[in-house]
């Protein structure tokens, strides 16, 4: 992506490199539960020490106010040590003396690891005098945390603007999967929206309408939409009180030429457990007493029919509470259909946000998609057309 500085332009060898990286990894009884992020940084951290850097790793762990050794990242780095192969330094604080110590006695081609940033209120303040005492240990900054790039925080942001700053090679696959998204894009593009709930995701439905050529509308929110067209919805999650802005979004897509697919049937089930009793509807019959738990296989057909129309497929969120069968088979129909197109070399599929990565990954296709995105917030924050300023601070 040629609009931000990337490793190809940064000179290393000798110098001390700032790398942020996203280590805010699930633990339990001092374990990682879940390498992926460790292991997205992986690269990064590798080719930095391959060319002779000295590699100082900044982290956030938890929302700790203040030191808490429960938030400290020291068992991370063992972690960290572990999938790179080689020793992880670390240090006890992320400034002064301890910092300072551990950054003079690194070689060329070796890896410290610092203490939890947040360990500091001038972290989330972007504090300048903050920034400037994190500046002193390095000579250069990368960002490789583009999870934490919808953060203007001192470690994400402010650091980019007192050092020459590059993007690691995590944050450049991410840049170039978005532009390929959404930024400029091969047409038609689809996206598939799912979730719980509309409120969260309104910036999100409003940015999109004027982005893509059709928009699926799934999950719990499609209940919203149904309801705001007069259709009966039983006992379904929906937020009845968001009617009016269902209807301003389909007014908008109208405006804008996106075809707005909602599901044509539900499957329901009188309980929300696994192996509840359950029975498929039109949607135009369901009964008051039920609750829309998945889409139909009608539903599943008429999304699969607008994956094969696509050259490029961004999404986010499930088509139904996948978390317990038999409501999961919606999405991993539809995200296997995605999967066999991408594999046929005929989509490009972009997908992120916490419960579709995990949805992809019960279905088995994450390594199938062009590219799936473990960042959070901040995925959703680009999905809406916000600027992010880690990645701001890196434009050329």
């Amino acid at each position: 992506m040629t609009a931000f500085r990337t490793l190809d332009q940064a000179d290393v060898k000798g110098k001390r490199v700032l790398v942020r990286v996203d280590l805010n990894v699930p633990m339990e009884n001092g374990r990682v539960t879940d390498a992926t992020r460790i292991e997205r940084v992986l690269p990064t951290i590798q080719e930095i020490a391959d060319k002779g850097g000295k590699v100082i790793l900044l982290a956030h762990f938890g929302r700790p106010k203040g030191r808490d050794p429960k938030e400290s990242l020291k068992p991370v780095a063992e972690a960290v040590s572990s999938h790179l192969g080689k020793p992880v330094a670390f240090a006890d604080d992320c400034i002064g003396g301890a910092a300072s110590q551990a950054v003079n006695a690194l070689k060329d081609g070796d890896v410290l690891l610092l203490e939890n940033t947040r360990f500091h209120a001038g972290e989330e303040k972007n504090d300048p005098a903050f920034v400037q005492e994190l500046a002193k240990l390095g000579d250069i900054y990368v960002n490789d945390a583009f999870s934490a790039a919808h953060r203007a925080h001192a470690s994400t942001e402010g650091l980019a603007r007192a050092l020459p700053s590059y993007a690691g090679r995590t944050m450049q696959a991410e840049l170039d999967a978005l532009t390929k998204g959404l930024e400029a894009p091969k047409r038609p593009v689809v996206a598939i929206v799912g979730g719980a709930k509309v409120s969260t995701k309104i910036d999100l439905l409003e940015n999109l309408v004027s982005k893509v050529d059709a928009l699926v509308i799934g999950g719990g929110m499609a209940n919203t939409f149904l309801h705001a067209m007069g259709l009966g919805i039983g006992k379904s999650l929906a937020e009845k009180d968001l009617a009016e802005t269902a209807m301003r979004i389909f007014a908008r897509a109208r405006e804008t030429n996106c075809a707005i697919i909602l599901p044509v049937d539900g499957v329901c089930a009188y309980e929300f457990k696994a192996g509840a009793q359950n029975h498929t509807y039109g949607i135009d019959a369901i009964p008051e007493d039920q609750m829309i738990l998945d889409v139909g296989s009608q539903s599943v057909e008429r999304v699969n029919s607008a994956i094969n129309d696509a050259a490029t497929l961004v999404w986010n969120g499930p088509l139904g509470a996948f978390e317990i069968a038999p409501f999961d088979q919606g999405t991993v129909a539809a995200a296997r259909h995605a999967a066999e197109r991408t594999k046929a070399g005929k989509l490009v599929s972009v997908a992120g946000g916490g419960d579709t990565v995990a949805a992809l990954n019960h279905a088995g296709v994450t390594e199938t998609f062009s590219y799936v995105s473990t960042a959070g917030g901040a995925f959703l924050e680009w999905l809406e057309g916000k600027s992010l300023p880690g990645v701001e601070a890196l434009k050329a």
